[in-house]
């Protein structure tokens, strides 16, 4: 499903990166698995520089032999001294969680309740046991399977269960910084802050607004602070976003758009974003930006 041109909501690297995922297959020669586990480290590490002495030869030379899958070297850079110190050790706790979800899932967490679990499981079971959480789920093996590198999914609508999830991601990903820490205003802070305890949804800001605090972090207000619109469909307590949809070009669903302008905008509370969001994708529309009504 389009959402816009990629480049208007900072996230064009990876809806370039996205289309063709990074696979190993049989018969590939060494060069293009050297192609992968150079793809495996940009994605683990979140594009950060990898010094020929940090890189994790033993692991590196058994997939190229054959003896461990794609997922095994993912598990491999995610338990070593080089991803724990990166990212555990040097972190707040929440930050390495939500790192470790975009590195090793493609995606920003779900719910606060997602993150306490692997909060608690660092507690019971330890770091390693954590990292295993991740690489040994359910939906690692359904996204990724054996053979391929993971990458950046969560930032396209139909990857997202959630608004929330869809709008942590924007957070988390967009702009080119050098890496998951270096250039990051959040540095090794918790980019979701206040956001994630609340469970509260963050607005997607594009970088031409002026109200953007720089591409890298927009921090939430708190929800009596947040700006309200009262009217039809809007509750007491509901906030209101208004969502700008930009030139339609009409599919196979419906071929008569409503979208007859270059942009349109709508008005929506916060409960019926999700609705909104599913009828203007079935439309063939492009979404550009979702902001708080002030």
């Amino acid at each position: 499903m389009p959402f816009g041109p990629a480049s208007l909501l900072g996230v064009e690297r990876f809806s370039e990166e996205s289309e063709a995922p990074f696979e190993l297959i049989p018969g590939d020669d060494d060069a293009r698995k050297e192609q992968i586990i150079r793809a495996v480290y940009k994605q683990v590490l979140g594009n950060a520089y990898v010094m020929d002495s940090e890189r994790q030869v033993v692991a590196e030379s058994q997939f190229k032999l054959g003896e461990i899958s794609v997922r095994d070297l993912v598990r491999r850079i995610g338990k070593s001294d080089l991803y724990r110190s990166r990212f555990f050790e040097s972190c707040a706790r929440y930050r390495y969680i939500e790192l470790a979800f975009r590195h090793l899932l493609g995606r920003a967490p779900a719910d606060f309740e997602e993150m306490r679990g692997h909060s608690e499981r660092l507690d019971n079971s330890g770091y390693d046991a954590d990292i295993d959480s991740f690489v040994d789920s359910d939906e690692y093996q359904n996204a990724f399977g054996e053979w391929t590198v993971p990458f950046q999914r969560g930032w396209k609508t139909e990857s997202c269960g959630t608004m929330q999830e869809f709008t942590w991601s924007f957070q988390l990903l967009r702009g080119n910084s050098s890496s998951s820490l270096k250039g990051d205003l959040a540095g090794i802070s918790s980019k979701l802050g206040g956001s994630a305890y609340q469970n509260r949804a963050i607005p997607v800001v594009p970088p031409s607004s002026t109200e953007a605090l720089g591409w890298s972090f927009r921090p939430s207000p708190n929800l009596q602070d947040a700006p309200t619109r009262l009217g039809v469909g809007a509750g007491e307590q509901g906030l209101t976003y208004r969502v700008e949809v930009t030139a339609y070009s009409a599919n196979n669903v419906r071929r008569i758009s409503r979208y007859t302008r270059s942009n349109r905008v709508f008005y929506v509370p916060f409960d019926k974003l999700s609705e909104q969001f599913k009828r203007i994708h079935r439309e063939g529309g492009k979404i550009a930006s979702i902001t708080p009504v002030t």
